[in-house]
């Protein structure tokens, strides 16, 4: 009996390893989803923010328009670098997250089937008590009776032996994706944040090579109705250049959210809730993440 007992134990701290990571790895796919879903929220606003600033270029001096449309080009860029970190994200972090549900879940009917087992050696044991008790002068009968025990013992032993390769297994599997998740997820931020910082050198630069007094100046002989001092006329090419035209066409057509949508999701603070990875695992095509809007 005491070894029955030792293994009950065995099979708890099992069952606890399994539970802890569907309640942690759940937290980290709610977590992880939530952070890519505003990320790309973030790179919907950017692109409004691109599209005012050449609008606002456009209705501005030569010297003032030629500063605001590069610097609306480099942060095109980095919206560009942003929408390949959302897409990352999602498919070599959040979705792995997701599908670890079933993992957990075949492991659980391995623990389960265990615990079958075990159930059955338990009466095995209890019948044989009783019929000893009752019956102390049945040699047959209870010969019987400690042959059934030591058939349902060899049974739970080597499902035990299973359950501890398959909980190993699972363990180890378990340590190497962590690893893996979080690794790709701090590679993905490094790439961006240092393709970023590249794009924000040249924005900074930009801004930095504005000339203020030329641009007053002009302003002044406009007011004065003084046009002698140089050619104020807009620039020959006052269009957007190429890449800042199709930054601007993808978020009119597919990247933008609907705007009472995306107005209502900018001003809450609050996370989605925790994602269970239990439902995850029943329903495999469930999406529980909103799609996020890509660039074509």
């Amino acid at each position: 009996m005491n070894i029955v007992f030792s293994r009950d134990s065995q099979v708890r701290g099992m069952d606890n390893t399994v539970a802890n990571t569907e309640k942690y790895f759940g937290q980290f796919c709610s977590l992880l989803a939530a952070y890519t879903r505003k990320t790309a929220r973030l790179r919907n606003k950017a692109d409004q923010l691109v599209k005012q600033l050449i609008d606002f270029a456009n209705s501005e001096n030569p010297e003032l328009r030629a500063t605001m449309r590069g610097f609306a080009e480099d942060l095109a860029k980095v919206q560009d670098y942003r929408q390949a970190q959302v897409e990352r994200l999602e498919t070599k972090v959040v979705n792995p997250l997701k599908l670890y549900g079933a993992q957990i879940k075949q492991t659980r009917a391995e623990i389960k089937k265990f615990k079958r087992v075990q159930n059955r050696e338990i009466k095995q044991l209890e019948k044989l008590e009783k019929l000893r008790q009752k019956s102390p002068w049945d040699r047959q009968m209870i010969a019987q009776a400690e042959t059934r025990v030591q058939r349902a013992a060899m049974d739970s032993s080597r499902t035990t032996l299973q359950l501890e390769e398959t909980v190993d297994a699972f363990q180890r599997q378990k340590l190497k994706d962590l690893q893996t998740f979080f690794s790709n997820f701090v590679t993905i931020e490094m790439v961006f944040h240092a393709k970023a910082l590249e794009v924000y050198s040249s924005a900074f630069q930009t801004l930095e090579k504005y000339d203020l007094e030329r641009d007053l100046q002009d302003f002044r002989a406009k007011m004065q109705g003084v046009y002698g001092h140089y050619n104020t006329q807009p620039l020959a090419n006052t269009n957007p250049s190429p890449s800042v035209l199709q930054s601007l066409a993808s978020q009119s057509t597919i990247r933008s959210p609907g705007k009472e949508g995306e107005e209502s999701e900018d001003d809450s603070m609050e996370e989605a809730p925790v994602e269970d990875l239990r439902a995850l695992g029943q329903r495999p095509n469930a999406r529980e993440l909103p799609t996020t809007v890509r660039r074509t």
